[in-house]
């Protein structure tokens, strides 16, 4: 099993138990920041929010079947009280408990399933080659997101591309899409940018990072920009895990250079693993 698919088996064998980030890292050996990006990476989702829904949706199968207690269902799904429970299950579902229970009607909300994981990764992922980069500055167009709202990252590279002009001190063609600031929720910033001279007359509305010097596996995605997850899947959960190295809790970024075809979305790009003994 990779590191996913570790933790959506302890997750779904252990639902009604407490569970914690430091406890599902651990079962798969790995660290925190590890299981963030891993989880991510192969689910679309956060770890303790996939959690979350799954309780949720296993409570809301109980209510529409008739459970009489609704603070009993409150404590399996790890929440201290009854206002507690139905805080959270109004914003998840947009219903309170007792509709559910007194509709007995699953119809209109989206539960949450058990993920089945599909292990299939890239067969022929190239072995990366190491480097120790420079510290050097990014400065671009930034978003805050969660796991499930990142299918909006295209939507910001096309405001990059029509803000790009705009980035003063910019040093040389290279594009880079920067993750960084990430949160044990699964939340990160995405920076789409560009490296800066330095940040002292960048207009308010752009983002920036500093990318500090650091050892990086670097692999080449050589397919059409759409496939990049499965690139990133393959190493957060199966490279990774197999090499003797650990994840840096550092910015890892994707690499854009003068090949690249923003228009068609081909041409390649690199994707730079922070690593670490």
């Amino acid at each position: 099993m990779n590191p996913a698919q570790m933790a959506l088996w302890f997750i779904e064998s252990h639902l009604a138990d407490e569970l914690t980030l430091d406890e599902i890292a651990g079962v798969a050996g790995i660290s925190r920041f590890h299981m963030v990006r891993a989880f991510a990476a192969a689910t679309g989702l956060s770890v303790m929010r996939y959690v979350r829904a799954r309780r949720l949706s296993e409570a809301a199968r109980a209510l529409a079947g008739g459970a009489p207690d609704i603070l009993t269902l409150a404590l399996e799904a790890d929440y201290g009280s009854h206002e507690a429970f139905t805080r959270a299950f109004r914003d998840h579902f947009g219903v309170t408990p007792e509709v559910v229970r007194s509709s007995t009607c699953l119809d209109k909300l989206t539960l949450q399933e058990a993920i089945v994981m599909d292990s299939t990764v890239i067969d022929n992922l190239q072995a990366p080659r190491f480097v120790t980069g420079k510290a050097f500055l990014v400065a671009g167009v930034g978003e805050r997101y969660t796991c499930d709202s990142s299918a909006g990252i295209p939507g910001q590279w096309q405001r990059f591309h029509q803000t790009v002009d705009n980035i003063p001190g910019r040093v040389g063609k290279v594009a880079y899409g920067v993750c960084c600031n990430g949160d044990d929720a699964g939340n990160f910033d995405y920076i789409a940018g560009v490296e800066a001279s330095d940040f002292s007359d960048l207009p308010r509305e752009f983002s920036r990072v500093r990318i500090p010097e650091q050892r990086y596996a670097v692999f080449t995605h050589r397919d059409h920009i759409s496939n990049v997850r499965r690139t990133i899947n393959t190493i957060w959960n199966h490279w990774l895990p197999a090499s003797r190295l650990k994840a840096a809790d550092a910015p890892n970024f994707e690499r854009y250079d003068e090949n690249f075809d923003p228009l068609t979305g081909n041409g390649g790009l690199e994707i730079w693993i922070p690593v670490k003994e």
